[in-house]
């Protein structure tokens, strides 16, 4: 039986113990599954993701990534890879730059091989002919496929994204979910998204978590179908969303 390459156990989570977003969470993530980290504005999704990725630590509990502990006790070369909702590319450097990155820093590959792997990160996610632009020539699209791309220079079994669909229109948000999809299913990466677009969700998803900000708690766990089709009000609100607007 495999392992989870993410296991959270009893998981509290904020900005004080004052001031908990989420309390006593347990999960975890199978490899090889697109899983996702659902929520409404406020519940403490991005948090969470913070926390998973070691840039906070959380207020209890214990977080585990591919058996090595929290990703904040970690040491040298990270074992993920992580795309910021923004994209967060540094404007002073092309785009293959920005990909190369990370071989640059975790590395001691030469110049020339570190540029093959940069090139072809970047056919992978369809930006091959973008390597020499600067990121404010990219359309928001392109940042965030750039993103992926540079989350994957280190070739790690597990990557992060953060709202990746937010901000794009319906046709450019569905090729990424297909890039996500042959991410996992064709190179067979793990990956955990944060979201809260539903097209995306039931597209890619294979299991995921519903964040509540009243209760500060997880309220349903499964496949996006068994979530939509809950008993629990406040599960079916939220997927429910574009039925109510229209």
């Amino acid at each position: 039986m495999k392992k989870p390459i993410i296991t959270v156990r009893d998981v509290s989570v904020g900005w004080t113990p004052k001031n908990v977003l989420i309390e006593h969470v347990n999960f975890d993530v199978m490899p090889g599954e697109v899983f996702a980290i659902l929520g409404g504005s406020g519940c403490g999704k991005s948090t969470l993701l913070r926390h998973l990725i070691g840039l906070n630590d959380a207020l209890a509990g214990e977080i585990d990534i591919a058996g090595v502990g929290a990703p904040s006790m970690r040491v040298g070369r990270p074992g993920f890879g992580v795309m910021f909702q923004a994209g967060a590319l540094f404007g002073s450097q092309t785009v293959i730059e920005n990909v190369a990155l990370p071989l640059v820093e975790w590395t001691s590959l030469p110049v020339e091989a570190i540029d093959v792997m940069a090139r072809a990160k970047l056919r992978l996610v369809g930006l091959e002919g973008a390597e020499d632009k600067m990121p404010s020539e990219l359309s928001g699209g392109m940042k965030k496929r750039a993103a992926i791309a540079r989350a994957l220079a280190l070739e790690p079994p597990l990557i992060f994204l953060d709202e990746p669909s937010a901000g794009l229109d319906p046709i450019t948000s569905a090729e990424l979910d297909e890039l996500i999809l042959t991410l996992a299913r064709v190179v067979g990466i793990t990956v955990v998204i944060v979201t809260h677009e539903l097209a995306s969700i039931f597209a890619v998803v294979d299991r995921c978590i519903l964040l509540d900000k009243k209760s500060k708690s997880i309220i349903a766990e499964g496949s996006p179908a068994e979530l939509a089709e809950s008993d629990d009000k406040r599960v079916t609100d939220f997927f429910q969303r574009k039925t109510k607007a229209a």
